[in-house]
Order: C-alpha cells, then sequence, then structure tokens
C-alpha cells in the first residue's frame, strides 16, 4: 500500500511540475542559460548538466540547451557537457518510466509504447541505436517510452551515449558557430563550412542507416513459398490504383507509393512484422522500401521483378478493386 502511495505521489509530482514547466518554457532562453551559468561560477559545466537533464526529463527542447552549450563551452567541452546532460535526463527519465509503470507512461505515449516495445523485444540494444540515430520517435517521449521495455540499464545508457554523439557535436558546433558569428570573429568562413559538413553527416546517417537495416529482397519463388507458409504479416502493392485494378495478388494491399506517408501511423503494428512490397518491377518498391525502414519498420523485403515476373510464371492474379479472382 505504502508503495502504490509513493509512486502516485511520485507520478503525481512528475505530471504537475511537467505542466508548470511547460507553462512557463517562455522564460527558458539561450540568454537567460547565460546568466544561470555566470551565476553559476565554477560549477557552470555542472549546473549546465543538470538543467539539460531536468529540462529532458521535463520535455522541454534539448535543441535549444545543446545550441546554448556550444555557445558558452565551446565545441569540444560543449560536446561532452550536452552529452553528458543529454544521457542522464535520458537515464533519468528511463528510471522513472520502469520505477512507476505506469499506465500514464503508456497513454502519454500512445501508439509510440507499443511500437518500441515490439522493437526491443525483437532487435534489443539495436533498436536503441537506431532510434537516437535516426529520429524516428521525439526525444523526450522516446526515453519514458524505453523504460517500459525490458532493456538492461547499462546497455541502455551506452548505446543512448554512443548513438547521440553526432547529433550532439553538429548541434554544439552551431550554437559555437553562432557565438563566434554574433562576437564578429575570424574565419567565418571555414568554420561555416565545417558546421554545414557536420549537418550534413546527421542529415544523411538517417538515409546510411536505413540502407544497412534493409532486408535481402525476394525473388517470386520466394515470395509465394513464404505466402504458402503464412511467413508475411503484410503485403503492399505500392502501384497506382489503376494499375493494382488490372491484376494484383490476392492478399496484396494497395498503398500507391506516392500515399505512402499518409499511411504510416496507420501501418505501425506491422513496425516489427515481416512486410513484403511488389510493383511492376522493384524500382517503386526499392524507394518505398527505404521510406519504411527510415520511418523504424526493420524487416521489409523488395519482391525483385514484381508483377511482371509473377504474371510471367502464369501463377494466380485477382483484378478489380473487389480482388475477384482470375487464372
Amino acid at each position: 500500500m505504502t508503495s502504490r502511495l509513493s509512486k502516485a505521489a511520485l507520478l503525481i509530482a512528475l505530471i504537475a511540475a511537467i505542466v508548470w514547466t511547460g507553462m512557463n518554457s517562455q522564460h527558458l532562453s539561450v540568454e537567460a542559460i547565460r546568466q544561470w551559468m555566470n551565476d553559476a561560477g565554477p560549477l557552470a559545466p555542472l549546473a549546465f548538466i543538470l538543467l539539460y537533464a531536468l529540462a529532458t526529463v521535463l520535455f522541454l527542447p534539448g535543441s535549444l540547451l545543446t545550441l546554448a552549450g556550444g555557445a558558452l563551452f565551446g565545441p569540444l567541452l560543449g560536446t561532452a557537457i550536452n552529452l553528458s546532460g543529454a544521457t542522464l535526463g535520458a537515464t533519468l527519465a528511463f528510471l522513472l518510466a520502469r520505477h512507476l509503470g505506469s499506465e500514464w507512461v503508456e497513454r502519454r505515449a500512445g501508439g509510440i509504447a507499443r511500437r518500441v516495445l515490439d522493437g526491443v523485444n525483437a532487435e534489443g540494444w539495436r533498436f536503441v541505436a537506431f532510434t537516437r540515430l535516426v529520429p524516428v520517435f521525439p526525444f523526450n517521449l522516446l526515453n519514458y517510452a524505453l523504460g517500459l521495455t525490458r532493456i538492461p540499464l547499462p546497455a541502455y545508457i551506452l548505446t543512448t551515449a554512443v548513438a547521440m554523439i553526432p547529433g550532439a557535436a553538429a548541434y554544439t558546433y552551431l550554437g559555437y558557430l553562432g557565438r563566434e558569428a554574433a562576437q564578429g570573429a575570424q574565419d567565418l568562413a571555414g568554420k561555416a563550412l565545417l558546421a554545414l559538413g557536420l549537418l550534413a553527416l546527421v542529415a544523411f546517417l538517417p538515409r546510411l542507416i536505413a540502407r544497412l537495416r534493409q532486408q535481402p529482397p525476394w525473388s517470386v519463388v520466394q515470395l509465394r513459398e513464404a505466402l504458402e507458409q503464412g511467413d508475411v504479416d503484410l503485403l503492399i502493392d505500392v502501384r497506382s490504383s489503376e494499375e493494382y485494378a488490372q491484376g494484383h495478388l490476392p492478399r496484396a494491399r494497395n498503398i500507391p507509393l506516392d500515399r505512402l506517408a499518409d499511411h504510416l501511423e496507420e501501418l505501425g503494428p506491422y513496425q516489427e512484422k515481416r512486410i513484403a512490397l511488389i510493383c511492376r518491377s522493384d524500382r517503386r518498391s526499392r524507394n518505398a522500401a527505404l521510406r519504411l525502414t527510415r520511418a523504424g519498420f526493420a524487416h521489409v523485403h523488395v519482391v525483385s521483378g514484381g508483377m511482371e515476373e509473377w504474371q510471367a510464371k502464369g501463377w494466380e492474379v485477382s483484378r478489380g478493386e473487389a480482388g475477384e479472382k482470375t487464372a
């Protein structure tokens, strides 16, 4: 009974703090942070780490603090301080969620909680690394959602810290560049080019990681065997509705490539399940696979040869939107 009361009190205090912080977030600015750090004197690095951690727990945007860290402490020390604060905050949120184990966390996370649970169950620390490198979920919310999983705390902390290094370095340097520009420092052009290079690297990482996570393609023979054995949870035909009506696989669901982004949330339950993609050949399927993988889908297979090869073998197709079977 005492344990339940203490958890309830902690949850109420956490919610109240988040609400109060959200209502007063307009007072958080780079200039305000600079003044607080000046007041902290030699303890400024520690004070900033604690401020960053608290902001992470209370759902304040980390981007502002990361830029401020770069402006206050420079590119190298600032990156270390920002990374320490973000990791500490992510760990505290993780521990709070794990201790509370509450329905409140799941309700706040919504469908994200289930997708994170499935992802960690299927991939463990690799899923944590992927979600840190590729911003599939909001950072502050993800910390709480991961606390509901069974991933060991040491693996969570290490993976979080390492995977956040590229983004922390890039945005810290951007904050440092802003300070240098404001002070009229020399060689701004060279520093700006370095900042652009770091940002380009961070922007390229999601595409690189998505390609590395892509599953090997299936031949139409492999697809047919997988369908017969029930090893395909979802078969998506990414052609246009007109092409789909002219001939498609009986179990295929039509989501045209140009509308795929509108269905990502709806497809969320399949994030850790096996998905096959088919089109006329395989060009659009490869494009769709990249988009799904970048959105966090882990088991996406492109069907090489597509409907052209399937029909060339004389196998069964359906025609029309209702899917009437025909030979």
